[in-house]
């Protein structure tokens, strides 16, 4: 425990001092010295200070590797997005403030829950609701029916969805469940994913499918019936992929992007070459040429850091979302119900499924979908929603350490 707040407490101290040098390195970018630039660092390293330290006063088990590992993602995206554009910077770090206070309220919730009871059934009808209504109320952005505005607001209704579809997930395969109730669960969970595909929210689908298969694996252990599952949804995107000409589209570019360079193509392109002009160390903050790169906040916001910082530190930024998988998975294991295990174990992979799926899709590895990369890419409603699973994590993180220690003193020992 001691080694483990020592190694928690120095990665913090290495975050803010990246946080603090890179923000004055922006200021001192042109000439003179921007002000509001070195603000926002100071800012943005009080706001982790704080949350940091007020997590670990009120939380006492809270897993202190998982929070640093969520602040240091979250510092790159802040310090990138502020390379790219300080006002968008600025309201993340707004978004920051509120979802950190998200993350307290979890963490307090997950702590006193057992498993929501009935209430998972009014959860299904807000999923429902909440993706309906992008289809209903939705913009198309890039093709995609994902985001509702209210006068200058928007959101995305499906990341505050996928929230909640963890906690009925775990619900459903906590327990052997009436079989009424399991085909309640199986059509609620095909409904989510084919609204998905209607509001030509790719991404999203295959987020919440893929969440699903692994949460029924780890859930039930019955291995025919995910390689079925795993069979059905791809014969669904087989079927999206002749049914569907933007799928068609997404297919081909993937396959040769270079063909349609000056076309559709163009963003995957752009970001593979910003990739390869950064190498391995990068062409320096401030340096790169990111507006080159066409949704540089969002989509394309982890070329813009190969470019910058290198490809090297591409490397440790995925190397961070494992560690990130591996305390998630280390927390479930160590749960006392299979609830709580299922609840980390689903929000642990629905936030390294969606950075995979985006990261992937950049690099090319896979087609490439619209969704945001976890805790870095613009967006309030993906980063609150992302720190609302985080929250997941540590309330069963301090029901884990509470347990612990009652059996300790229990059997005559001492708390370190």
């Amino acid at each position: 425990m001691i080694l483990e707040r020592r190694g928690a407490g120095a990665l913090l101290a290495l975050i803010i001092m990246f946080s603090l040098s890179a923000s004055f390195l922006l200021a001192f970018k042109n000439d003179g010295f921007d002000i509001g630039m070195a603000l926002f660092g100071l800012g943005f390293a009080f706001l982790i200070l704080i949350s940091y330290n007020l997590a670990a006063l009120i939380f006492r088990h809270i897993d202190r590797i998982t929070l640093v590992i969520c602040y240091f993602l979250t510092s790159i995206g802040l310090v990138t997005l502020a390379r790219l554009n300080i006002d968008i910077a600025v309201r993340q770090l707004i978004w920051l403030a509120l979802g950190t206070v998200v993350l307290f309220i979890t963490v307090v919730v997950i702590k006193r829950a057992s498993d929501f009871g009935r209430l998972n059934y009014l959860l299904m009808a807000a999923v429902l609701g909440l993706l309906i209504s992008t289809l209903l109320f939705a913009r198309t952005i890039g093709g995609a029916r994902n985001w509702v505005y209210i006068g200058q607001f928007s959101f995305q209704p499906s990341e505050i969805a996928k929230v909640m579809f963890i906690i009925v997930s775990a619900y459903f395969f906590a327990e052997r469940r009436p079989a009424p109730a399991i085909v309640c669960y199986a059509v609620f969970t095909a409904l989510c994913v084919f609204t998905l595909v209607l509001s030509n929210d790719l991404g999203g689908a295959l987020l919440y499918a893929g969440t699903f298969l692994v949460m029924f694996f780890a859930g039930t252990g019955r291995t025919f019936l995910t390689f079925a599952g795993l069979g059905v949804l791809s014969a669904g995107a087989f079927a999206s992929y002749h049914l569907f000409s933007h799928v068609r589209t997404r297919v081909e570019i993937w396959q040769n992007p270079w063909m349609y360079h000056r076309t559709q193509g163009y963003q995957i392109v752009q970001g593979l070459m910003a990739i390869a002009s950064g190498g391995l160390f990068g062409a320096g903050l401030g340096l790169g040429y990111p507006d080159a790169i066409p949704v540089n906040t969002s989509d394309f916001i982890f070329a813009v850091i190969c470019e910058e910082f290198g490809i090297i530190f591409g490397i440790v930024t995925i190397l961070a979302y494992l560690v990130f998988i591996i305390r998630g998975l280390i927390i479930a294991l160590n749960a006392e119900t299979r609830f709580d295990a299922l609840l980390v174990f689903g929000a642990t992979c629905m936030l390294s499924l969606q950075s995979f799926i985006i990261i992937g899709g950049v690099i090319k590895l896979i087609p490439l979908t619209g969704i945001t990369l976890p805790f870095i890419s613009a967006g309030g409603t993906s980063l609150v929603a992302s720190l609302a699973l985080v929250g997941i994590i540590e309330g069963v993180a301090v029901k884990n350490g509470e347990r612990d220690e009652y059996e300790i003193v229990r059997a005559g020992g001492e708390v370190v």
